[in-house]
């Protein structure tokens, strides 16, 4: 049994009664595949085109898919552009719904729609959106928060969401693999504080006050605000990396079909290895930090070992101490809040994992930085 072969589309035109305009039939299949002979014949008459009526006849046409619909939108479009009124007749009612579906003025080749904005609207509506963009991304964080807390259930059981040994992969992931990069970069940091103290300070006779400026600095403020930047570009990119990618995978739905919160399964693990982790960095990032700087106020100075830790312990109280550990479980905190709140925004394509992998640590840094500062504040207005 043979199957009928497709007609090519067709167009032919003639005068109307009234020799005020012209009208076209349309005929045979004005698909994709047969459009090729037509195009031609449609860019001849719109270039005709020039007021008057235009009656176009859709009562021979056999099919027609949404590129047919277009090259005619198009030859209207054209139309209309140049004052000329257009009536369609004998339209088929799915053919009239594909035609009415498409816009009844489309954009020429090349050419983007105007922008009918103002002036105002232009400079504050991006001001706008990052405002809602910033409340959405709160409002999802204390949801995690929330979520990871209720959803964990805080309980080692059959039953409970907290599993111990996702909670000790996630340390070792994050922590343990991290030491090396840590522990060289803080050496680096301090011998480099170090040695652009003394040398400032050997103009007053004063090299022995560089140990006070490497303690106290590396303790309450640089030690763990270099920390938790670097674990905001390693481990918060790949807690987002994670996430995004069961997004994308369908995973986190998966999760929830089967009764689970998504939240207490992937997320609050690693929240609670960074909450644990991160201080401990903190500890070994100010003992490599306070190791570069004995060597090299030793190389530069002549400060001996000894000499160096006697001044560090009459410099830096108890409180320095303190007041740099206080804020490492909270910058932790936000860096894996925010990990998850970009990892769960991924959306079906690569492109977007690699934008949200990218917000993440940007608005993870900043976070981090502006914690630093309001803790700063905060230890001024109490005296601490």
């Amino acid at each position: 049994m043979s199957t009928p072969q497709a007609k090519a589309a067709a167009l032919q035109t003639e005068p109307l009664g009234d020799g005020q305009g012209e009208r076209v039939r349309l005929s045979g299949e004005w698909r994709n595949t047969g459009l090729p002979p037509v195009l031609k014949a449609v860019e001849r008459l719109t270039e005709q085109l020039s007021g008057g009526r235009l009656e176009i006849d859709f009562s021979d046409v056999r099919l027609m898919d949404t590129s047919g619909a277009w090259v005619l939108k198009t030859l209207i479009s054209a139309a209309a552009v140049k004052g000329t009124q257009v009536s369609l007749t004998g339209l088929s009612p799915v053919v009239g719904e594909l035609m009415q579906a498409l816009p009844d003025r489309l954009p020429e080749a090349g050419q983007t729609p105007a922008d009918r904005r103002s002036l105002f609207q232009k400079i504050f509506e991006p001001i706008g959106r990052a405002v809602a963009d910033f409340w959405a991304d709160g409002v999802s964080a204390m949801n995690i928060l929330g979520a990871a807390v209720r959803g964990a259930q805080l309980k080692f059981g059959r039953s409970s969401g907290l599993s111990p040994a996702a909670v000790v992969n996630q340390m070792d992931n994050m922590g343990v693999r991290a030491v090396p990069i840590i522990t060289l970069m803080s050496f680096l940091i301090g011998a480099i504080i170090a040695q652009q103290g003394a040398f400032q300070l050997r103009y007053f006779g004063a090299e022995i006050f560089v140990v006070d400026l490497v303690g106290i600095l590396q303790l309450r403020e640089v030690g763990v605000l270099l920390t938790a930047i670097m674990i905001a570009g390693r481990s918060g990119s790949a807690i987002t990396a994670e996430i995004g990618s069961m997004k994308m995978n369908e995973e986190v739905d998966a999760l929830l079909v089967m009764g689970l919160n998504p939240v207490g399964v992937l997320i609050f693990p690693r929240l609670a290895a960074l909450a644990v982790v991160l201080p401990l960095l903190t500890i070994i990032a100010n003992f490599a930090a306070l190791a570069g700087a004995a060597v090299v106020t030793f190389t530069y100075s002549g400060i001996t070992f000894e000499v160096f830790f006697e001044r560090l312990h009459q410099a830096v109280a108890f409180s320095t101490v303190i007041a740099g550990m206080v804020k490492a479980p909270f910058m932790a905190l936000a860096i894996g809040v925010m990990a998850a709140v970009e990892g769960l925004k991924v959306g079906g394509s690569a492109e977007s994992l690699g934008k949200q992998v990218t917000a993440s640590v940007v608005k993870s840094i900043f976070v981090v930085i502006l914690m630093d500062g309001l803790f700063a504040m905060f230890y001024a207005s109490i005296g601490f």
